[in-house]
């Protein structure tokens, strides 16, 4: 299988002599249908959802499953005001509900604001930003950033009380798998390791790529480059990788980064498409397959 760098994948030679068949094998997985294996595959996922009772302004905040504990209640007033200054400044990256938006995370869900006390981590995280993430810094007053803290810890109790209402996929949740049977699988069934090294091109993978976004590069990496020899009728072998493919031309990016094509009824050729080999595990796959791998994959940082 493939999942980065996959010029060296698994190798599906098609037959020479019968170039239309060699078309069809490049274009017989249409991208809607790919979509559709892919979303099969991520439903095999099973998700951890937290519960609890809602919190009393007097009482100490309880816990949820998995000893998550609630924040306290807040003055709505004061949860008004941050929610307005939030929806100004932060529900364009974290979305309004601050559950996560374009480019920003759930908040809901976060870590950091999990661990914040009366705004000790919130306050500097905002104050200071996170510039190497994209998140400017803002020069909030005290009161904003007690305002901004009581909309987020309001926001947050509300998703662990919310059974069923979560809107995407923590990276936690798919860090339910046994390490050990995922590494078996990726040097065994799974023939992972015929096309990739976890020193080499999957070294620090888990750092790059976490929870979801692992995982659909894992079930199906579709920025993976096609290679293609194509020999011309002198006997020369020209490979590189495949830039255009349709019934009329073939067309490749050689090594000195040149743009090379030919008309198909001239030349003989074969493609290696290395992403081929992760659609044909979407069928083999077993739902402790996909947590196991995760799992071992997640240890690659």
């Amino acid at each position: 299988m493939g999942l980065m760098r996959l010029s060296s994948g698994r190798r599906r030679a098609f037959g020479a002599d019968d170039r239309r068949s060699n078309i069809y094998s490049m274009n017989s997985i249409p991208l809607a249908f790919t979509r559709t294996l892919l979303l099969a595959a991520l439903l095999l996922v099973s998700f951890t959802v937290l519960a609890a009772q809602v919190p009393t302004a007097s009482a100490p905040a309880p816990s949820v499953a998995g000893d998550t504990p609630l924040h306290k209640s807040y003055p709505p007033d004061v949860v008004q005001a941050g929610a307005s200054l939030f929806q100004q400044k932060c529900s364009f990256c974290h979305g309004r509900d601050a559950s996560g938006g374009e480019s920003g995370p759930d908040l809901t869900r976060s870590k950091l604001v999990t661990g914040d006390v009366d705004g000790d981590k919130i306050g500097p995280m905002v104050r200071n930003g996170r510039p190497e993430k994209g998140m400017p810094p803002f020069n909030f007053s005290d009161q904003q950033i007690a305002g901004l803290m009581a909309f987020i810890h309001t926001q947050q109790n509300k998703a662990l009380l919310n059974k069923g209402q979560r809107k995407g996929v923590d990276a936690s949740d798919l860090q339910t798998g046994n390490v050990s049977a995922g590494k078996q699988y990726f040097n065994g069934t799974g023939g992972c390791s015929s096309c990739h090294s976890p020193t080499g091109d999957l070294a620090g993978i888990a750092s790059r790529y976490e929870g979801l976004k692992l995982e659909e590069r894992m079930l199906y990496p579709e920025d993976a480059k096609s290679r293609v020899a194509v020999t011309l009728a002198s006997g020369q072998t020209i490979t590189g990788t495949l830039a255009y493919l349709d019934e009329f031309t073939v067309a490749l990016i050689d090594s000195t980064g040149a743009y090379r094509s030919w008309r198909t009824s001239d030349v003989k050729y074969k493609v290696d498409a290395p992403v081929n080999a992760h659609v044909e595990l979407f069928s083999k796959y077993t739902d402790a397959d996909i947590h196991n791998l995760m799992a071992f994959l997640q240890t690659l940082r």
